[in-house]
């Protein structure tokens, strides 16, 4: 028996939970594997708590209030480490997304990937937009830190960095690495995960295709967004979901260099007091 604790923080988006939980009952797995789901819910005001208990009773979940997506996939991981103590450890840890929609050979395709290379690797999948269903949106990404593309022969592919949204960590590899670093409050957990796994020496491969459908976030954050006044653009960067200089400095003095870390310390700043002249030197 193969068992794959499914870990998820999710936060007022309802409709989405109970769609990405539902796309998950429809894996088309063997009987040997087993999941077992564990949420961990920031504090939401739209019965997603509720929905989730009564449409999906064998469902984990618990409240921690405030809490953003980094710190939130630890604390799932530790309910599943909780959970599994009783019956032993999780043969592999799958990060899900609430908001990513995954196709029934999601699993399947990530365990096929995983055991070609003996269970020993980092296996991510690719998304796509819901309205082409063919732009990539997030997953593994290459050495120009663009999002893999899939292969024409759908065999693995070599990445270097990884988004959270879709990812299989095998217990080899979490007893290695352990969990996402609690000095991440929300973003940049994923990258410091990849980055950590790079200097360890384990790979990461994406599978050959595309296993969801996600969509990008908005292209210009709220912090650095020129229609923005000054005073709630700063209070909006220090945000954990917005662009927290100490988080940044934080990831890229560990895989990067004080000097790269201290210059991009800089640039945020910089884009956060003149957005306007950073958007017109860059052209965005």
């Amino acid at each position: 028996m193969k068992r794959i604790a499914v870990l998820l923080t999710v936060y007022n988006r309802k409709e989405k939970t109970i769609k990405c939980l539902y796309n998950l009952e429809k894996q088309q797995l063997p009987e040997y594997v087993v999941l077992d789901v564990f949420i961990v819910d920031g504090g939401s005001t739209d019965g997603t708590v509720t929905s989730v208990k009564k449409q999906f009773p064998y469902v984990h979940i618990k409240t921690v209030e405030g809490v953003f997506w980094n710190r939130g996939m630890i604390a799932a991981w530790n309910m599943a480490e909780e959970y599994g103590c009783e019956s032993g450890q999780y043969d592999y840890y799958l990060w899900l997304n609430d908001d990513t929609f995954i196709y029934e050979d999601c699993i399947q395709s990530l365990l096929d990937v995983c055991s070609q290379y003996d269970n020993k690797i980092i296996t991510v999948g690719s998304t796509v937009d819901t309205k082409t269903r063919s732009n990539l949106t997030y997953g593994g990404r290459d050495e120009t830190g663009n999002v893999a593309s899939p292969s024409a022969d759908d065999t693995p592919v070599h990445v270097v960095m990884i988004n959270g949204n879709i990812v299989l960590v095998p217990s080899f590899v979490y007893e290695k690495l352990g969990t996402l670093d609690p000095y991440f409050t929300h973003a940049r957990g994923d990258f410091d995960y990849g980055l950590r796994a790079r200097k360890a020496g384990i790979k990461m491969w994406q599978v050959g295709h595309p296993l969801g459908e996600c969509d990008l976030h908005d292209s210009i954050d709220a912090w650095c967004d020129p229609q923005i006044p000054f005073k709630r653009r700063w209070k909006l960067m220090h945000r954990p979901n917005g662009m927290p200089p100490k988080e940044i400095f934080y990831l890229e003095n560990r895989h990067y260099g004080l000097c790269t870390a201290l210059k991009h310390y800089f640039t945020v700043h910089l884009r956060c007091f003149w957005p306007g002249v950073w958007l017109r030197m860059n052209k965005v």
